[in-house]
């Protein structure tokens, strides 16, 4: 049996590390006074937010910490935590099978499209509203391979209906936002439509980001069949994105809260059970 070079290396290291670990750590056990660290149930409800949401980062689950039991926690502590304690499953890096304007309330909304494709690679395309100020997601528009203005505008009532209109409405310079009918529409409605900077996304940030986001949590995630079956799941993720998964911007609480809605009551650490969103595609604690 040989030994290659690389093994010895890595042995000398691993001699080396200890050796001044041996000769540098304090001898005495006892521990010093000081804070105490997270309780073992804090400890529990990281560990298992984190094996159930493998999507979430330190800073989202200590706000979603906070939103769900009314406990204050560090990004840090998260992190030392999960350092600690956690072991990620060898499935969770993939998708599961089973599983300045903006500062006047209500005013202003951003509208943007983008496409996807079913299980049996057939194109649609979603427009998305959203409501700068709040982040809350008004709706979504569902529309076939190939859309012309008059799509675009059945779209964009599709995915408002039975909202109040807004004063403006943010778009890109895309040619369907240029349509005679399009902004025939608006004008009936008095909304007036105000344009990002040509060929700069980061003048259009908050629903771009959105649009990412969707797809990194949710479209990259789930399959779906036709545009009957994306409308119902598009749903259930703006049901989930508004009441239930806080944001960071807005400081830890939810599209919702920043509505208007008023707080959940929080959970305890002893006794707290989870509620499943997007069918079991995130998870977040409730009281039991």
């Amino acid at each position: 049996m040989s030994i290659r070079p690389a093994t010895l290396f890595k042995f000398h290291k691993a001699m080396v590390h200890r050796k001044y670990r041996l000769l540098f750590s304090s001898p005495c056990q006892t521990r010093k006074p000081g804070p105490k660290g997270p309780s073992e149930q804090l400890i529990a409800a990281i560990v298992e937010m984190k094996h159930r949401n493998p999507k979430f980062g330190c800073v989202r689950i200590a706000q979603q910490i906070a939103y769900a039991f009314g406990i204050e926690i560090n990004k840090d502590v998260v992190r030392r935590v999960l350092a600690i304690h956690f072991r990620p499953k060898p499935d969770t890096d993939g998708p599961s099978w089973l599983t300045v304007i903006a500062q006047a309330k209500d005013s202003v909304w951003s509208v943007d499209l983008f496409r996807v494709e079913s299980i049996v690679l057939r194109s649609h395309w979603v427009l998305l509203v959203m409501d700068i100020f709040t982040r809350c997601i008004i709706g979504f528009g569902i529309g076939p391979t190939c859309i012309d203005g008059m799509s675009a505008c059945r779209m964009f009532i599709a995915a408002t209906t039975g909202q109040c209109k807004p004063k403006y409405l943010s778009t890109d310079h895309d040619p369907l936002f240029r349509f005679h009918r399009w902004l025939a529409n608006l004008r009936v409605m008095e909304v007036e439509q105000l344009k990002s900077v040509p060929f700069a996304p980061v003048s259009h940030p908050f629903v771009e980001r959105l649009i990412g986001t969707i797809r990194r949590e949710y479209l990259d995630r789930v399959f779906f069949w036709n545009a009957l079956d994306l409308a119902r799941k598009l749903s259930e993720y703006k049901d989930y994105y508004n009441a239930h998964r806080v944001h960071r911007s807005l400081g830890g609480i939810t599209p919702a809260q920043c509505a208007g809605a008023s707080s959940a009551a929080p959970a305890s650490l002893v006794c707290y059970t989870w509620r499943q969103h997007c069918r079991g595609l995130f998870r977040t604690p409730i009281p039991a």
